[in-house]
This record gives C-alpha cells, sequence and structure tokens, in this order.
C-alpha cells in the first residue's frame, strides 16, 4: 500500500510494487515522481528526511537527506553585507541539495530494483505532461511578477506564454526530463551493475553537470526576500562532499507502542515531547476533542516547541541532551507547567540541569520565561516589501481564510510560503517508508538554467547569533522542520505524517491520540477534528507567531472552540477540513495492511491490494 500527497506517486508506488519492487524501490519511484508532479511542494534540489523499518530483522533507520551549509556561509558572511537574519529566498539561502541524493541511497542501501525503473516514471511524467494541480496555480501566481521581471528562468518554466498555466492543464517541464535522462544516460554507461548505475547517478548529480550548473548559476546576483540581488555562497565543491547518510531514530513508548523520528537536527522529537508530557498528565482519561484535551494538548506543545527553540540542532560542536528530553521524569517535571488557562511567553526547561537560551529576538527572560515575539494574527508574516519567492513551508499562517483545495498561506504583500510532500509505504514483507520530501520550492529559488529546477532555501533557519544549537554553521545541517515518522508495535506497525512545517508535530498528534488511544482507524483517525498553536515561533522568515495563538477546525465544535477562548487562547476559526494533511500506510495487529490518506482538495490517495 501507498499513501501520498498526490495521486500519481500513489499510482507510481503501487505500480512498483505490483512489478516485485519492496517498499524501498517504491518510495523512491514515489519521491521522483514528487519532485514532479508538486513543484510548488519540493523539488530534486529540496531537502529529504527518511525514515525506514526493514521487517526480516527489525532495522529501523534514518536516511538523512538534509543537505548542509556551504563551507563559505559563516555568519560574517551574511552580516557584512548588512542582513541580521538569512533572507528565506534566493541563492544566499541555499544549501546542498539532498533529496536527489536520499532517494538514490535508500536505493542503494535497501530497494532491488534498477535505477532505470526507479526513475523512469517521474522522466515520463517531466517529459510528456500531467495535469497541474490548482494549487500550484495559485502558487505561480503569486510570484508571477516576480517571475517576469526578476526570475527569467523561472519564468521560462512557469509562465508558457508569458503567464500562469491553467489549473489541470497539461503541463511539462522538458528541462527536468533531459536531466534526469541524462543522470541515467551516465548510470547506465558505468556498467550494467545496480549498485554502479546509482554511484554513477549520484557523481553526475553532486561531481557532474548538475553540480557544475548550480555552481555556475549561483554566482549570479538574483533578488530575494531582503529586497536586494546577492550572490551565492554555494560552491561546487560544497555538493561534492556532502553525501546522504544513515543513522539510528529516536523513540519513546506511549500506548504500548514505539512511535521513532529522527534526532533533534529535525524537529521531530517534539512530538515524542509532547506524547511523554500527556502520558505524565493522564491523557488516556481525557475525553478526545473535548476542550479539556486540547487545551491540554495545546500547553504541551508550547512547551515542547520552547525546548526545541532552546536545544535542537545539528550538534557540529557540542551536543544535545536528547536524552535527557525524552526521558519520562523530565517530561513529569514539564508536565507541572500545565496549568488551567493559556500560558505567555517561551518557557524552556533545563535537561540535565542545563540553563537554557534562546535567541535575543525572543527578549530577555524572568524566572524562566522569555517574552517571545508576536505579531497581531492578522498582519503576521507580512513583511511589506515587493511580491518575493515563498520563505517557509507552513501550509497555513495565523488568520489565513480557508481556501478550496490544498491550503496556502498567502500574505498581504503577495509572498506565498512553501508546502511539502509526504508519502508513505508498505509492502508485503511488511518492510515500511516514512519520508517528508521538501524545499526547492518553485517560489523560493530561481530555477537553474538548463535543470529545471530550484536550490533548497533550507538555511533560512539557521540564525545568525553565535552559540545557539541553531546557528549557522559551515557544514551544519539546518534544523529542519521535516518529520516522517513509524510506529512499531508487535507484529507490525505504520508509515504516517504530513505537510506543514511547524504544524507537522502539532498535526500528527490529534491523529496518533484518536488512533491509538480512541481506536480509530487509520482513515477516521486522520479524518477528526485538527487544531494547532500559532503561538509557538515560526521556523521561517520573520520568525514571528501569535501570542496565545490557536488555529483550529470549527468541527471542534462552538463549545470547544469556546470554552478554548475563555482559558485565554487566542482562537480562530480555521473553518471545517481546514487543517492537516496527514497519511499512513501500515501492519495491522491482524496482518492485514492498512493505508489512508488526508481529504483535503482531492489530491492525496491511498492505494492498496
Amino acid at each position: 500500500m501507498v499513501a501520498s500527497t498526490h495521486w500519481l506517486a500513489s499510482a507510481v508506488g503501487m505500480a512498483v510494487l505490483e512489478a516485485g519492487g519492496n517498499a524501498f524501490d517504491a518510495a523512491a519511484a514515489a519521491g521522483f515522481t514528487l519532485q514532479v508532479v508538486e513543484p510548488h511542494l519540493n523539488g530534486p534540489g529540496g531537502d529529504a528526511p527518511i525514515i525506514g523499518h526493514r521487517a526480516s530483522d527489525g532495522h529501523t533507520f534514518v536516511v538523512c537527506g538534509q543537505g548542509t551549509a556551504p563551507a563559505a556561509a559563516t555568519i560574517e558572511a551574511y552580516t557584512d553585507l548588512g542582513l541580521d537574519v538569512v533572507p528565506g529566498t534566493g541563492h544566499l539561502a541555499a544549501v546542498v541539495p539532498g533529496a536527489f541524493g536520499a532517494w538514490l541511497d535508500l536505493l542503494a542501501r535497501y530497494g532491488t530494483l534498477p535505477l532505470a525503473d526507479v526513475l523512469g516514471p517521474a522522466i515520463g511524467y517531466a517529459r510528456d505532461g500531467y495535469p497541474l494541480v490548482p494549487a500550484a496555480v495559485r502558487t505561480i501566481g503569486t510570484v508571477e511578477r516576480l517571475f517576469a521581471e526578476h526570475w527569467p528562468t523561472s519564468a521560462a518554466v512557469y509562465l508558457p506564454g508569458g503567464r500562469p498555466p491553467e489549473p489541470g492543464a497539461r503541463f511539462r517541464n522538458p528541462d527536468l526530463a533531459a536531466t534526469y535522462t541524462r543522470v541515467l544516460a551516465e548510470a547506465q554507461a558505468a556498467g550494467a551493475d545496480r549498485l554502479t548505475q546509482i554511484e554513477a547517478a549520484r557523481r553526475a548529480f553532486y561531481e557532474g553537470f548538475v553540480a557544475e550548473a548550480v555552481a555556475a548559476f549561483v554566482r549570479e546576483p538574483v533578488l530575494d526576500s531582503s529586497g536586494e540581488a546577492h550572490a551565492g555562497l554555494l560552491t561546487a565543491d560544497d555538493l561534492a562532499g556532502w553525501r546522504a547518510t544513515e543513522e539510528p531514530t529516536v523513540s519513546v513508548p506511549f500506548a504500548g507502542v514505539e512511535v521513532h523520528k529522527t534526532a533533534a537536527w529535525g524537529q521531530g522529537p517534539v512530538l515524542l515531547q509532547q506524547l511523554r508530557m500527556l502520558e505524565a498528565l493522564g491523557v488516556e482519561d481525557a475525553g478526545l476533542g473535548s476542550a479539556d484535551l486540547v487545551h491540554t494538548a495545546l500547553e504541551v506543545t508550547t512547551l515542547a516547541f520552547a525546548d526545541r527553540e532552546a536545544w535542537y540542532g545539528d550538534p557540529v560542536d557540542g551536543d544535545v541532551p536528547l536524552d535527557a528530553l525524552l526521558s519520562a521524569g523530565y517530561a513529569a517535571d514539564r508536565a507541572r507547567l500545565v496549568g488551567a488557562d493559556a500560558a505567555d511567553g517561551l518557557r524552556p526547561g533545563s535537561p540535565d540541569g542545563r540553563q537554557p537560551r534562546l535567541a535575543r529576538v525572543f527578549g530577555v527572560p524572568a524566572d524562566g520565561v522569555w517574552p517571545g515575539r508576536y505579531e497581531d494574527a492578522g498582519t503576521a508574516g507580512a513583511s511589506g516589501t515587493v511580491a518575493t519567492a515563498g520563505s517557509g513551508e507552513p501550509t497555513r499562517g495565523p488568520g489565513d481564510a480557508a481556501v478550496d483545495g490544498p491550503a496556502l498561506d498567502v500574505t498581504p504583500a503577495g509572498v506565498t510560503r512553501g508546502d511539502t510532500c509526504h508519502v508513505d509505504v508498505v509492502d508485503r514483507w511488511g518492510n515500511l517508508v516514512s519520508a517528508t520530501p521538501s524545499g526547492g520550492w518553485l517560489q523560493s529559488s530561481p530555477v537553474v538554467p538548463g535543470l529545471g529546477f530550484g536550490l533548497p532555501t533550507r538555511a533560512q533557519m539557521f540564525w545568525l547569533e553565535p552559540g545557539l544549537p541553531s546557528s549557522l554553521v559551515p557544514g551544519r545541517r539546518p534544523r529542519t522542520t521535516l518529520s516522517p515518522g513509524l510506529v512499531l508495535r508487535d507484529g507490525g506497525g505504520f508509515a504516517f505524517g504530513t505537510p506543514g512545517g511547524d504544524q507537522q508535530d502539532q498535526w500528527t498528534l490529534p491523529f496518533l491520540l484518536h488512533h491509538l488511544l480512541g481506536g480509530l482507524d487509520l482513515q477516521a483517525a486522520i479524518d477528526a477534528p485538527v487544531w494547532h498553536s500559532t503561538h509557538v515561533p515560526s521556523s521561517f522568515h520573520p520568525r514571528t507567531s501569535v501570542r496565545r495563538g490557536v488555529e483550529a477546525e470549527s468541527r471542534l465544535g462552538a463549545d470547544v472552540l469556546d470554552a478554548l477562548a475563555r482559558r485565554g487562547h487566542a482562537v480562530h476559526d480555521a473553518g471545517p477540513w481546514s487543517l492537516g494533511r496527514v497519511s499512513a500506510a501500515g501492519v495491522r495487529p491482524d496482518g492485514l495492511l492498512h493505508a489512508a490518506a488526508n481529504p483535503q482538495g482531492m489530491q492525496g490517495y491511498a492505494a492498496g491490494r
């Protein structure tokens, strides 16, 4: 079974499974397809953390497809340009593209099929065309002027005839098709062996013609979200020196299962911290969907995300106290801070007795509480600059009205934040894959001439302030929001995840509670009403949030929303069926396979047989 954010990716994954491939082959084929059919959500130049589980021996692992900061990307390199934040778009935000290499690494380590079988569907859709979803067209429309006036390489691909394509129209990207085709040709020329071909494909991308084109283009200044044109810092040597890596997952027990995430170079452990605190508070006895449960969940969310700001990052020099953060004792201590009303400020904890530190923009702490950095719900995210490309990945911003289809965050200034994809696969042997590809958004980085795709802008997540766990350091991974997940139990488990930036590990929380505690099947748990906090700091430029802000679906009921407001939450009714894009696939306790996808926009699909 395959569940993903686009029906074509789900169909491609199923075709690979039916052709005899395993879950790892299918996930890679679906991932390459997503790079083509959801260009506003991800691309070959993006990022892709992947969690996998091999059923034959119980091996559970992470393939890290998060690229690193360039060697020249020092804090001084940006501050010398008069910048106090990394721009959210353009060349200065570029890190090493990780997605393409991550899918190749997964295929080499755990797949069985030749590269041509896995990459072929993506080549076909890029060459022959596919129906462009309305959300992609809306995204292109928000940056039409930017493309026409400043990013001509993007205009050449996404403004055929000088205007955005029509929703549902056949859309082709011949340059991307040619890039994939040349990579495959160089791979096949290296020899008949499967692993030899995969390694040759990696060299073509990271050491060959792709890297050369990227390096040459980044030297040319382009307009970014600072309002100025800048050249980038990424070089061919940065690409040649990077490889996807495998590492262990981190996990906690909850409700009789093990929940697995990436380490703290991603935000995934915040879900584990939330589950730990809810368990300490006896969430099993709370009514699902009640005001008490939603309030409690929101409060543990703000505590977990405050810890994210203080402690999470790529431990290039130093360590992240992750064992302490995920311990039952620490969770119990943090849970005691949850009161009857919505708390203000940011309250990071002190794992192992260490004193937390937040970025200066969050203010000076008093009694362990940082004031935070907030904007009104109606203005959060507005930059006041000319329309520029997307800077982040959340599907909804504070106060946004619901739209038809997968929601977009469009600020009054015309800035469109990007979003993300997700794919889950389970095969007949019980192997599991969960992946959250993102970055390389068409609206955030101009198309590299001749390649048909843009670069990842994940460097915007670094702080230009030294000494923080997520400060900019050359070679460091940005602390990404991308957060695939696995649940494992005796006899099986399931892969799960969602797009949504900072909301990813909030939207999956009610899903897991409804499934693991409420006994709802995967689809019913996905369909249950969703909420999230906007009080937590945004990971993306301009890094603001809404004081005690909550986005909640009206399907929770007016009585619940009113009760949350009385407790001090700044509640925004997001409308029905407006939040979350969760999907999941796995093995039931009785051995049957099951999968589910979010119904919003009729774009994500689960398929199986």
